[in-house]
């Protein structure tokens, strides 16, 4: 038995390897595309380093189960298709003991998969959503993007058509005060420049219209004004000295998430005295407890769901073994889609137990047919 296990580890561990490999680059794809936008906007080629060690956690904690499920379907489809499967039988070796080495690792890697929900993708995220908000310290002109409409700077919304380099085509600055839209700036070209001891940012405008609106924010004009050159100065000391992020539930460790839920005034405190947003508060968290949970388990429920599929293969038919993997995937992460939904429509209706429906009807499913494979 223990050349056999070995035998069947060291299929199903270098399968995995491969697999985490190829659904890893699929998933970096988007951060490389981000990356290279951040290149072309000025970004240090540290910020961009950090921006992918920050992806990891996030990115494996959802690598590691689809890897779990594709890799066993492939596995044991393989090991079924050439009859390696039969043969073990015959020798006398059980379906449990054939099936017990990949379930062990399973768990293993259920054990790695719940300390990067738990803890490290927590804390990257909120590492992330600081870093993304510090972006513009170094140089505010990084925040800026063509074809893109930048609320970052304060009272004001910004869309640039076109930029190449510190020169701007087709402007639109809006203006607002406390009461709305306060006015409009259109610009056919201009240039941008930054200061950093006073922290401000020089607009230099050309052929530019301005409107000006009524103090209701009702949007009535009340005059317009045209230059061929308008200088525009933009203050961001404001921007520059911002506090720190409002807590989400998703920069939050499990643990932490477990002892906000049963005292939430004490980490939101400007929930206290709403009744409504802080029970509304307490679910989210639940339901945030139990999507990482429920994600971590989920490799041992596909597994055994996959081996009962896996031996059913006759064949090698690794494309119908990938789009099996597909179709669970979908299905799973189509719950924890409904349960986010239903934190913010129906939370009466517990959606913290959603996301353990399809890792209960997997356990279920593959048990069933474990029993009639044995």
């Amino acid at each position: 038995m223990r050349v056999l296990n070995r035998y069947l580890m060291g299929g199903f561990l270098r399968s995995l390897v491969l697999t985490m490999g190829v659904l890893s680059f699929v998933m970096y794809i988007g951060t490389v595309v981000k990356a290279i936008e951040y290149v072309t906007r000025g970004v240090s080629l540290m910020f961009i380093l950090k921006i992918f060690f920050y992806e990891i956690p996030y990115t494996m904690g959802f690598v590691i189960p689809i890897s779990v499920m594709t890799t066993t379907l492939l596995h044991f489809g393989r090991l079924s298709g050439d009859g390696e499967i039969t043969a073990m039988k015959a020798g006398g070796i059980s379906l449990a003991q054939i099936a017990s080495p990949i379930l062990l690792c399973s768990i293993a890697l259920s054990a790695l998969c719940f300390w990067f929900q738990a803890v490290m993708s927590p804390k990257a995220h909120l590492a992330r959503r600081e870093m993304m908000r510090d972006i513009g310290k170094e140089d505010p002109r990084a925040l800026i993007q063509e074809g893109k409409t930048i609320a970052n700077f304060p009272g004001m919304q910004v869309y640039i058509g076109r930029r190449d380099a510190d020169r701007l085509e087709d402007i639109v600055i809006h203006q607002f005060g406390p009461n709305g839209i306060k006015g409009q700036v259109r610009a056919k070209e201009g240039k941008v420049d930054y200061n950093p001891e006073t922290m401000a940012m020089e607009l230099l405008l050309k052929q530019t219209r301005m409107t000006q609106y009524g103090q209701t924010g009702d949007g009535g004009e009340l005059r317009t004004l045209m230059a061929d050159v308008y200088p525009m100065h933009l203050d961001l000391s404001g921007m520059m000295t911002r506090g720190a992020f409002k807590r989400k539930p998703t920069d939050m460790t499990f643990s932490q998430l477990l002892a906000a839920e049963k005292d939430v005034p004490a980490y939101f405190p400007h929930l206290a005295g709403d009744a409504e947003q802080i029970e509304r508060m307490r679910v989210k968290m639940a339901t945030e407890a139990s999507k990482r949970l429920a994600l971590s388990l989920s490799c041992v429920a596909f597994t055994v769901l996959s081996v009962s599929l896996g031996l059913t293969s006759r064949r090698r038919q690794s494309s119908m073994g990938v789009g099996i993997a597909l179709v669970l995937v979908f299905f799973f992460y189509l719950f924890i889609v409904i349960a986010d939904s239903m934190v913010d429509h129906l939370p009466q209706w517990r959606p913290d137990f959603v996301p353990w429906i399809p890792v209960l009807l997997c356990e279920v499913a593959g048990g069933i047919l474990l029993w009639k494979n044995r």
